[in-house]
């Protein structure tokens, strides 16, 4: 496997003892995988996300990218957020460069590089325009172009759609899955949106919460992928599964902590 957790354990000391985050986690991700995991508030998916993004170490257990234990941040992971993370005073072509340019590669090599994502996201007329002239899709585009420019093996994505209204985000849908086909990259996502996951991947781990554990794996097997198909039946019993896993052990979590 490509990207692999193996018994990922971790906690934090509070004022009132030991507070335990995740538990036991354990997932396979083969190289070119969509995977969303899929948890409400307290199921650790930030908390997740920070491992593997070398953002954070495990208490125990190990994240490893093709074999290798992840140790810190790399290039290797491009990480996109929910809330856009670009530069104000840098126009689209500058924000774009930013991570090259931190990893000390050469003006033209770069420049012809973020040049070749922004075209991938579709926006290079916007090249020279400032954050504040684009909207939010497409300010989210262009932190995508910056994770891609440095070409990482896996995209790491945190709730990227959080903040968008729902018909930009529709739209955001179906270019990630535009992007995802004519890239052939690993994605790796979290979400609470149960009918965002259903739509975007083809894996999901659903997790609970207090702590953070995998609950259910499954794999997502579409009639197809265009927004049409969130009428079908089988897109229905996905979701229905899914909210009806989270909104069980919702429950067990509030009663564990009454």
């Amino acid at each position: 496997m490509f990207l692999e957790i193996n018994n990922l354990n971790k906690q934090f000391q509070t004022k009132n003892g030991t507070l335990i985050v995740l538990k036991d986690i354990n997932m396979l991700i083969a190289q070119g995988e969509f995977i969303c995991a899929v948890g409400a508030s307290g199921s650790g998916k930030s908390t997740l996300l920070r491992q593997i993004a070398g953002l954070d170490r495990p208490t125990s257990g190990e994240v490893m990218i093709d074999g290798k234990p992840i140790t810190g941040p790399g290039p290797d992971r491009g990480m996109v957020f929910q809330h856009y993370t670009l530069y104000p005073w840098m126009s689209v072509q500058e924000n774009a460069e930013f991570g090259l340019k931190l990893q000390g590669v050469p003006k033209k090599e770069r420049r012809e590089q973020a040049s070749y994502y922004l075209n991938v996201v579709g926006l290079t007329q916007f090249a020279k325009a400032l954050p504040k002239e684009l909207s939010g899709g497409m300010k989210q585009r262009v932190a995508i172009a910056r994770a891609l420019a440095s070409e990482p093996k896996v995209l790491l994505m945190d709730e990227p759609f959080g903040a968008l209204d729902v018909h930009t985000k529709e739209a955001m849908h179906e270019f990630m899955l535009d992007l995802w086909r004519r890239t052939n990259i690993t994605i790796f996502m979290i979400t609470h949106d149960v009918e965002e996951a259903v739509f975007l991947s083809n894996r999901i781990y659903a997790l609970g919460a207090r702590p953070g554990t995998v609950r259910k794996e499954m794999l997502i097997n579409l009639p197809n992928r265009s927004h049409t198909v969130k009428r079908h039946s089988t897109f229905h019993d996905y979701r229905d599964e899914l909210m009806d896993l989270l909104r069980l052990h919702g429950q067990e979590a509030v009663a564990l902590a009454a």
